[in-house]
This record gives structure tokens, C-alpha cells and sequence, in this order.
């Protein structure tokens, strides 16, 4: 994971600044820079305009994760690439966050039941056979096996 995390700056260029593959990428960079103990009271909703939106169980939560978004600021756009997130808002909408929880959970289920081996779509080989670094193809076909796979799971459910 920590390898396609470090390869996002690079993926992002790849993909001309696509607003929604810049988005699906702070979201997942929220995640991984949050880490297991904010991954159960906030999650990553949009990017819109620069603006990353988190949703988060209750004030307190907002008031803390607000002195720390210069931080999360700093570590967020270290990952992505300078520049990309320029504000962080912190909603308090815990029905969006259990939501959110809950899809994830499922999301993950299915994905647990799915075949790691499944055949990777002739498209995405396709798309990635433009990618001269290897890594950097490698890293893009997971992380876009990945996308495909949830999208799947979100379908199914």
C-alpha cells in the first residue's frame, strides 16, 4: 500500500488532473493518513474546488481535527502532490459517517469474497501499456484493478 500511497504524485499527472481520479485519491490518502483510530470517526467525502470535506461523529471531534488541519494539510498534499487540497472542512453528520462506516465495511466484505486473482480487465492493460516505469505500472493496474472491483461491489450491494 505504501507503494502505490508514494506513486499517487505521479499517477495524478498520468491522468491529466482528472477531477474525479483526484478525488478518489485524497479520499484514499484521508485514509491513510488518518490511520486506524480516525478511520472510525471521520471519513473523506469530497474534493470540490480544493476542498476536502470529513465528516466526523460530534463537535469535539470537529474542534480537534480543526487544530490539527494544518498538519493533516501538510501530510495530505505531501502525498498528493503540492497544492492539491488547499482547505480541510470538518462537518459534524454522524448519520454520514455510519453510512459512510457501514458501505466501507461491506465494501471490504465483498471484496474479501472475490477472487485476488481475478483477470484484470483488457482496458486498464490496455491504458497502462502507455506507463514507461513499471512500478509506477504496476502500481496503477492494482489501484485501478482496485477501483474497478469496488465499483463492482458497490453495483452488487
Amino acid at each position: 500500500m505504501e507503494q502505490l500511497i508514494n506513486s499517487l504524485p505521479a499517477l495524478l499527472r498520468a491522468a491529466g488532473n482528472a477531477e474525479e481520479v483526484t478525488e478518489a485519491a485524497a479520499l484514499a490518502v484521508w485514509n491513510h493518513v488518518a490511520g486506524e483510530g480516525l478511520r472510525q470517526h471521520t471519513a473523506a467525502t469530497t474534493l470540490q474546488k480544493q476542498k476536502l470535506t470529513v465528516v466526523v461523529s460530534d463537535p469535539l471531534w470537529q474542534h480537534q481535527l480543526e487544530s490539527m488541519s494544518g498538519q493533516f494539510l501538510f501530510r495530505l498534499n505531501a502525498l498528493l502532490g503540492q497544492g492539491t487540497i488547499r482547505f480541510i472542512e470538518f462537518c459534524v453528520d454522524p448519520k454520514t459517517l455510519q453510512t459512510c462506516l457501514e458501505q466501507g465495511r461491506r465494501i471490504q466484505d465483498i471484496q474479501d469474497k472475490q477472487s485476488a486473482s481475478k483477470p484484470v480487465p483488457f482496458e486498464l492493460i490496455s491504458a497502462a501499456a502507455s506507463i514507461q516505469d513499471p512500478s509506477l505500472r504496476r502500481a496503477f493496474l492494482g489501484a485501478a484493478s482496485s477501483c474497478v472491483r469496488r465499483r463492482e461491489a458497490i453495483q452488487q450491494s
